[in-house]
């Protein structure tokens, strides 16, 4: 497995601002193997980001010798798939059929996307969605967006994420199925799952060769909120279950470290920890 860092765990990476050179060297000074970029509305990686600055970026990744095999999206909460407005579905399609292009401008062999929302824990103001209605649409989205994943060859991984869908592995399990399509697999993250009071090991089991890509966090089952979310080692999650889940499913690839937000010893602190807890 490489052990990889977010651009989001960079200072200003949330915003989208952090020059990727540096995000890179920053990766690689704290001992890193690879990096995860992210694409946003606005900042450094844009749906808007041309095809020959892509090429800049992807020629400062091979000078920097670390991998970047992965993009993340956080399109999804400013333009959902499953919102209400059929408006603000078709743009959330047009923004990532744009951002898996953009992947594969990268060199990137896998982008996270976020499938929608029934609700969104920190913005009040997202309307509320039925359940069986953001099934349905973000099916909808996904199906949409693996012809262009197929055409661009770059997986499309679906996150499992706190926005109100997916709380069962074998829901989730049987929605990646649901397409039967190479280029559709999950995006897994640990921490999140310890949100819904269930173990990430088991989960990793039940979806098995579906996993497309890891995200690693820890959680406190005490706070039971976003404030939850600690460091690397401090919080609930049992990592030496998760590392045997990760071994017997055969997954070898990034496990990508998000961690927020920024502090001046976080990217240091998560790759000791990561090394330790998820040996390679």
């Amino acid at each position: 497995m490489l052990h990889a860092i977010s651009y989001w765990s960079m200072k200003d990476g949330l915003a989208g601002t952090h020059p990727i050179a540096d995000a890179l060297a920053q990766a690689r000074t704290a001992g890193f193997d690879a990096l995860e970029l992210c694409i946003g509305l606005k900042g450094v990686l844009t749906p808007h980001t041309s095809l020959a600055q892509c090429r800049t970026m992807r020629r400062q990744v091979e000078a920097s010798g670390l991998a970047v095999q992965t993009l993340a999206s956080g399109m999804s909460w400013s333009a959902s798939p499953t919102h209400p407005s059929a408006v603000v579905r078709r743009r959330a399609v047009a923004l990532h059929q744009a951002a898996l292009e953009r992947a594969a401008w990268l060199g990137c062999q896998a982008m996270l996307f976020v499938p929608g929302a029934v609700l969104v824990p920190w913005d009040p103001s997202y309307p509320p969605v039925r359940y069986d209605q953001a099934v349905t649409w973000a099916r909808q989205a996904v199906r949409a967006l693996a012809r262009t994943a197929a055409r661009v060859k770059v997986d499309l991984c679906v996150e499992n994420v706190w926005n109100g869908l997916f709380y069962s592995p074998l829901e989730f399990r049987d929605f990646i199925d649901s397409f039967g399509h190479e280029r559709v697999k999950a995006y897994f993250d640990v921490g999140n799952v310890l949100g819904y009071h269930q173990h990430p090991q088991h989960w990793i089991e039940l979806l098995g060769r579906r996993i497309g890509r890891v995200h690693i966090k820890d959680f406190k089952r005490s706070a039971g909120n976003l404030a939850g979310f600690c460091d690397l080692g401090e919080g609930d999650v049992n990592w030496p279950a998760v590392a045997a889940a990760l071994k017997k499913v055969g997954y070898r690839d990034t496990v990508v470290a998000e961690m927020m937000p920024w502090r001046p010893d976080l990217l240091a602190k998560t790759a000791r920890a990561l090394k330790r807890l998820l040996p390679a």
